[in-house]
């Protein structure tokens, strides 16, 4: 299945110069592609300390404030806005360079219930040209243990594409 998901990604987005566009066409394609997701989307990594504070800032290690994640194109209900660096999913995504296979939300340390009927999340980070995480790749779903090692392999394959075509990463 991702196979075809990917080669479809490359025809949307090979080529094309507009970032938030085919971040949002990525987005559409999963959303629609995948079956049980709930939402499908980005976040993109931001200089400063989150405004909201979302997941809470008061006890986060110094070297994590002055980064954080601010929401980018997305398929779903609406989300947070900003994600401290290294907090929830996305932030510990963005924050280890590693992707983050959750089958219970709830057993998570430190997760930003976004949605309420979200019950599992598979999170892929996003590499720059010059290996820093620029972003991440966040996928919910209402059912539980919904992703596998085998959805990390198609996500990542898919991540890959998304480094390439709009980050520019070789």
């Amino acid at each position: 299945m991702y196979s075809a998901i990917n080669e479809q990604l490359k025809a949307l987005i090979e080529g094309v110069p507009h970032r938030i566009a085919n971040l949002a066409n990525a987005a559409a394609l999963l959303y629609q592609e995948l079956p049980d997701v709930s939402w499908a989307g980005f976040y993109l990594a931001q200089e400063g300390t989150p405004s909201l504070a979302e997941g809470g800032i008061k006890d986060l290690p110094e070297e994590d404030l002055g980064r954080m994640l601010v929401l980018g194109p997305f398929q779903g209900k609406t989300a947070c806005i900003e994600i401290p660096w290294g907090r929830g999913v996305c932030g510990t995504a963005a924050k280890t360079g590693q992707t983050q296979l959750v089958p219970d939300v709830f057993a998570f340390p430190g997760h930003i219930a976004c949605d309420a009927a979200s019950r599992s999340e598979i999170v892929v980070p996003l590499f720059g040209p010059d290996g820093e995480v620029v972003g991440v790749l966040d996928l919910d779903s209402a059912k539980p243990a919904r992703f596998d090692e085998k959805d990390a392999e198609g996500l990542e394959a898919f991540a890959r594409i998304i480094e390439k075509e709009v980050f520019g990463r070789a």
